[in-house]
């Protein structure tokens, strides 16, 4: 049972318990001539879900990114659920709502409303959730609790795609110089690196970055990088002209000119200057480990 208060031209009329729907309530009255009026009570019971659940629709697994899908708010025991909107939310921000008029039951009911959701590649790691919130017919209405879902964390898979621009595609280098190409790119799972060679051949190197410490004549080419994770492929390719060390070469040339002109310059030395100057002698002499003999004159 309910109590009624009176305030002057105000009729309260209070309830602890409302377990009925759809109830059917009549004010009656008395007006200032005595005659007894009746104003039928419009009564809208408001009932917050037992549970809120966040989904991708139908959806399992990871999101790719321009493909559709429809964020789903499920919500048990709910009513009446024609007053009743969700509200999504996404790392902390609301940015969408869903609401429906077409069902006007009264009693409690378990639906679930949904958005229209294109993913991009940003949204990879973001929190998603929903929230269960009543539009209530006037602003003296208390509204029920606010109910939330679970957070999910978005897993958005996308093909690959470069970095960076890559202005100089091709690439001239003086030999003995580092040769680095850097196809490095972004992707959702992480994309696989082939380099093929300008023989060919495949590389060993299944990096992002090929690499060449000391560059000769012989890796003049075309390097191609194909990179790829599933969902697409990209190819690049880079241009390598390689020219010759001219440094080296003149630095070798006046080493070898520095060394044939002492060669040629201790030949002369030895052949023509030590010679004349120096006469012709005997090491024994020098030594002098030889007896030396005085001439006797003979007699006539």
């Amino acid at each position: 049972m309910g109590r009624v208060e009176r305030n002057e031209t105000k009729l309260h009329w209070k309830v602890d318990s409302l377990t009925e729907w759809d109830p059917s309530l009549t004010c009656y009255y008395n007006n200032a001539s005595d005659y007894q009026c009746c104003t039928l009570l419009p009564v809208t019971v408001y009932k917050p879900p037992d549970k809120v659940t966040f989904s991708f629709g139908d959806h399992t697994g990871p999101l790719v990114v321009g493909n559709q899908y429809r964020l789903r708010c499920a919500f048990e025991n709910v009513a009446p659920f024609e007053k009743f909107e969700a509200v999504f939310y996404k790392n902390n921000r609301a940015f969408g709502q869903a609401y429906s008029y077409l069902f006007k039951d009264k009693t409690p009911l378990t639906k679930y409303l949904e958005l229209d959701f294109v993913p991009q590649e940003n949204n990879h790691g973001e929190e998603y959730w929903c929230e269960a919130e009543f539009r209530l017919d006037s602003e003296g209405q208390q509204p029920p609790p606010v109910v939330r879902s679970q957070r999910v964390t978005a897993v958005v898979h996308y093909k690959p795609k470069f970095e960076a621009d890559y202005d100089s595609r091709w690439i001239t280098l003086t030999e003995g110089y580092k040769l680095q190409l850097n196809c490095t790119s972004s992707g959702n799972p992480s994309p696989s690196y082939n380099w093929t060679l300008p023989s060919g051949s495949v590389s060993s190197t299944t990096s992002s970055v090929f690499t060449i410490e000391s560059i000769a004549a012989k890796h003049q080419g075309t390097y191609t990088c194909i990179v790829s994770n599933g969902y697409g492929t990209l190819t690049e390719e880079f241009r390598v002209d390689v020219i010759p060390n001219y440094i080296g070469y003149i630095i070798l040339g006046v080493v070898a000119f520095v060394v044939l002109l002492i060669l040629v310059g201790g030949f002369i030395y030895c052949r023509y200057y030590r010679h004349k100057r120096m006469g012709r002698y005997n090491l024994l002499d020098v030594l002098r480990l030889r007896t030396r003999h005085t001439a006797v004159s003979t007699a006539e």
